[in-house]
């Protein structure tokens, strides 16, 4: 089954994000549970999409206001939610901030 890692932090975790994900990587993909992933920008560089009565409202930034963002995302294939789990928490972000772990409903 696949999972979406989402990696969160408040705006400090930028710092660990430089240092990247460092074995974790490396060795997720010799598992072949790595499918895909990667960093995103700042929420300051974020533009949010809503259509209501066919009119588009764009906005800037993340639409709810948190003190953890979304700052990067990992797609991985387990065998089930108890490998995602520990999958996660072998990530370095698991030690300075929250990994959220969903399924992926469609795949």
């Amino acid at each position: 089954m696949r999972y979406m890692l989402l990696i969160c932090g408040d705006e400090s975790a930028a710092a660990h994000a430089e240092d990247g994900c460092g074995g974790w990587e490396t060795e997720m993909l010799r598992r072949g549970v790595l499918q895909g992933g990667g960093g995103l920008r700042p929420p300051a560089e974020a533009a949010t999409v809503r259509v209501r009565d066919d009119k588009l409202l764009l906005g800037d930034g993340p639409f709810a206001e948190t003190k953890e963002q979304i700052g990067g995302f990992c797609l991985i294939d387990c065998a089930d939610l108890d490998e995602a789990i520990e999958v996660a928490s072998e990530h370095p972000a698991a030690g300075y901030g929250t990994i959220e772990i969903r399924a992926v409903w469609r795949q």
